[in-house]
This record gives C-alpha cells, sequence and structure tokens, in this order.
C-alpha cells in the first residue's frame, strides 16, 4: 500500500523543466479607472464628488473595473457616469493606486482629473449618495489613505500654481 502512494505521488509531481503555477488564478491584477470629478462652486472655488457605497459603509472616488477591450480613459468615463450620473470632459490624468481588493488581488486604479458638464445623480444598489463638496471637506470624509493621498497630490498642484 505504501509503494503505491509513493509511486503516485510521484506522478502528480510535476515534470522536471515543466512550468508550475505558483499563484493561484485570483492573483491576476485587476485593471480599473476613475475620476477626480469636479465642477464650479459659487466664488472661483470646485466642488469635487464623492460617492458612498452602501455595501462597503463607505466614500471614496467613483472608479470601477475596466471592462474587456476598454481603454483606462474610456472605463473611467463610464464608471463616472454610472456611479454619479455626470457625463465629463477629461482635463488631464491625475495619478494611479494600488491595494490588495477585498479578494485578495492586486488591483491598479487610474484616475482623471474630470469636469462634469451635465447629468443628474440617481440612486443605486451600488452608490445610495453623491455628495459634492470643497477639497479640504472631501479629503475628511474620504475612508481610504490611498484615496486621500491623490487628491493630497492635486492640493499641492495648486499650491504650486497659486505661487
Amino acid at each position: 500500500m505504501a509503494r503505491g502512494r509513493a509511486s503516485q505521488a510521484r506522478a502528480e509531481a510535476p515534470a522536471r523543466g515543466e512550468i508550475v503555477q505558483l499563484r493561484p488564478a485570483s492573483a491576476v491584477e485587476v485593471r480599473a479607472a476613475g475620476g477626480v470629478v469636479w465642477r464650479p462652486a459659487v466664488g472661483g472655488d470646485r466642488l469635487y464628488a464623492v460617492v458612498h457605497r452602501p455595501a462597503y459603509d463607505d466614500w471614496s472616488l467613483p472608479k470601477g473595473k475596466l471592462a474587456a477591450g476598454e481603454s483606462e480613459i474610456e472605463g473611467a468615463l463610464r464608471e463616472v457616469e454610472e456611479e454619479t450620473g455626470m457625463s465629463c470632459r477629461v482635463d488631464r490624468p491625475i495619478g494611479t493606486t494600488s491595494y490588495i481588493d477585498r479578494k485578495g488581488r492586486p488591483k491598479v486604479v487610474v484616475y482623471w482629473l474630470m469636469q462634469a458638464t451635465g447629468g443628474v445623480f440617481e440612486p443605486s444598489e451600488e452608490i445610495d449618495e453623491v455628495r459634492w463638496l470643497p477639497l479640504h471637506e472631501v479629503l475628511d470624509l474620504l475612508s481610504y489613505a490611498r484615496d486621500r493621498t491623490l487628491l493630497g497630490a492635486l492640493r499641492a498642484d495648486w499650491f504650486e500654481l497659486a505661487r
């Protein structure tokens, strides 16, 4: 009996030179895109959109996974419209965040600064609230440090431009 198990183990072991997958398939990187969405406020300031996700009870920037064959900018515009109801004009790329998602997969999100040009928010199961706030209030409300860091870079850009 022991001899049978040993030969079975050898049969299951990879052959020399065979490629063996060491990572589970779930470790494949998730690609996503989103927007730092703004609209003008009274007095020339800007208000920024943050979204509330009831499933996670968190506040974040609008973003989502890319569809097959979709470019990052196409995905960002689509996700922002799906989550906020806003159609937007892209200003410029603003940055990238990366983290391990709730399923243990590495996730990379590319963001664009974009101006809302029209639309109306309608609550859904995924997003139940959108708030438009000044930058300092957004920084206080966001649930994740990675989002605050991204907006902190935007804030630093403004201070540089004001000089």
